[in-house]
């Protein structure tokens, strides 16, 4: 073992199982806030910490973004439960082969358009920019399934990520039927994210078809991208001056909640009079932001790499004043949306509100008035 690996950090098994459990819960619930929900759950863990013992009723893995079960208590951390292994661990910052190793499953075009209707609303993958979109896509093959058909059973490692395309599965645990899959879903994909023995048993009902990566493509693309997209994030945000009053885990959980996204030449970002919906972040390229006035629009300004807009009409509650542009090429921005932003940037509240006086002196200069000045931004 080299030097470097003996100093890594080593995670005990006991937290990986709390934390597993809790990524299961949050997943299973989608909850609007993460914080909030944290601090429910972890008091009810404490609440139910006396009862041990007793069969493991824990959620799988297959009860994803897309599970309707509505059990909100967290499931109990059991001293029976298998230990897992977590081998084969994948550390994307050690990982330099971009290219060569991910799979390509050859596709007609009609294979392709049922994949993209089957994937587009599949939570893991709407960070991923295009060209790993793309990826994913090339890396997924198809599996045809019979009635009866086991998917994944429980106990077995995972080799396989699935998303349904048609047919009716029933998931199980400790052989309890516990939810059904009616053609759509996903399944297996936190054994893969999280090294753990499948916590379920699937098993097809009906024929149908399922869409499936393998563990190795599906980590690479999906915990790379992550790891190189927060890497990219945390870089951005620590150019920007205002979030200087934030803390490293506060930038940290804020590059977390980013979502990039792309504009092209001459495209509108933000349109005058729209409600505030979020802000930007620039990554590449320049922004002009433009204003109404006398049936055409005047440039208040023109924006770069690493500076931000949008966040004033969140922080006064009022419409867009203005409309952006993408100009010069095309325009990638990282974008924080209204909840996150209230969740995420109150520390920073104070900067923005002096930011206001500051807007408003540079249209006065323009306009020549105070008189219907609100946010350009």
């Amino acid at each position: 073992m080299s030097s470097d690996s003996s100093r890594r950090i080593q995670v005990p098994d006991e937290l990986k199982e709390v934390l597993l459990q809790f990524s299961i819960s949050y997943l299973v619930e989608q909850p609007p806030d993460l914080i909030d929900f944290a601090a429910e759950y972890f008091n009810k863990l404490q609440a139910n910490r006396p009862v041990i013992g007793s069969t493991d009723n824990t959620a799988d893995d297959n009860q994803s973004v897309n599970s309707q079960e509505g059990d909100a208590e967290p499931p109990a951390v059991q001293s029976t439960r298998r230990k897992s292994v977590f081998a084969e661990a994948y550390d994307p910052e050690a990982d330099d082969d971009d290219e060569g190793a991910t799979a390509i499953f050859p596709k007609t075009d009609e294979q392709r358009a049922r994949l993209i209707e089957s994937v587009k609303n599949v939570l893991l993958f709407r960070s991923l920019e295009k060209e790993q979109m793309n990826q994913v896509l090339d890396a997924m093959f198809e599996r045809k399934v019979q009635p009866g058909d086991f998917i994944i059973r429980q106990g077995d490692d995972g080799d396989n990520f699935y998303v349904i395309e048609s047919g009716i599965y029933k998931v199980y645990i400790n052989d309890k039927h516990i939810s059904t899959y009616t053609h759509t879903g996903l399944f297996g994909e936190l054994a893969l994210l999280y090294n753990m023995p499948r916590a379920a048993t699937v098993q097809a009902e009906t024929v149908g078809l399922l869409w499936a990566m393998d563990r190795q493509t599906f980590r690479r693309i999906l915990l790379k991208s992550a790891f190189k997209k927060r890497k990219m994030y945390e870089e951005l945000l620590n150019s920007v001056p205002m979030l200087k009053a934030l803390q490293n885990y506060e930038r940290m959980n804020l590059a977390d909640a980013l979502v990039t996204k792309t504009y092209e030449n001459g495209e509108r970002i933000i349109k005058q009079g729209d409600a505030a919906d979020g802000m930007y972040f620039i990554e590449e390229g320049t922004v002009s932001v433009r204003m109404d006035q006398d049936n055409d629009e005047i440039e208040i300004s023109q924006l770069g790499k690493g500076q931000y807009f949008g966040e004033l009409a969140l922080v006064t509650h009022r419409p867009r004043a203005a409309s952006v542009y993408a100009t010069g090429g095309v325009v990638k921005l990282a974008f924080l949306d209204v909840r996150a932003f209230e969740r995420l940037l109150g520390p920073c509240m104070d900067i923005m509100k002096r930011n206001i006086d500051d807007y408003e002196s540079q249209l006065v200069k323009i306009f020549g008035s105070k008189n219907n000045i609100t946010d350009t931004r």
